[in-house]
């Protein structure tokens, strides 16, 4: 998708299973909030929605119901995120969905230059500009989804 789009990228491989962002980040010669997770969110029945955030930084449910107009939604399923973008956890890529859903971009994943995102392949990942991602991901919503002053 990246090469048929004209975006420049590189693929970086783990030497092993890395057991933490931390170290994830230290591997590929990066800071961890170089690091965006896709964290898969089911609405209703049917209903899923992405949210790319950077790092460690965790995402105010709060926000992102009033964001959305929910009262309720919870993360997907491992079998759900599986089915839904074709994707294990731990690879998960906004990028080649196996079925499109909606992107929300916490603005923290445009504050760095290089960051890296999941391949769809477990401990191998695609580091590329935040613009870069952007121009591949086409229309999505950027806002500010995570709580202030809090990392896990």
């Amino acid at each position: 998708m990246l090469d048929a789009l004209g975006i420049p990228y590189r693929f970086f491989r783990h030497p092993s299973q890395f057991s933490s962002l931390e170290q994830a980040a230290r591997e590929r010669g990066q800071d961890p909030e170089q690091i965006i997770r896709s964290i898969v969110f089911r609405l209703a029945k049917g209903d899923y929605v992405m949210v790319l955030v950077a790092g460690q930084t965790q995402i105010s449910w709060p926000t992102l119901r009033a964001y959305l107009g929910q009262s309720r939604l919870t993360m997907a399923e491992k079998s759900e995120i599986l089915s839904r973008t074709g994707y294990p956890i731990g690879a998960v890529s906004p990028l080649g969905l196996a079925d499109p859903m909606r992107i929300l971009v916490d603005r923290s994943v445009l504050q760095e230059g290089e960051i890296s995102i999941g391949s769809g392949v477990r401990n191998t990942t695609v580091i590329l500009r935040g613009p870069d991602l952007m121009k591949a991901l086409g229309p999505v919503e950027v806002d500010q989804f995570i709580q202030r002053d809090t990392v896990s």
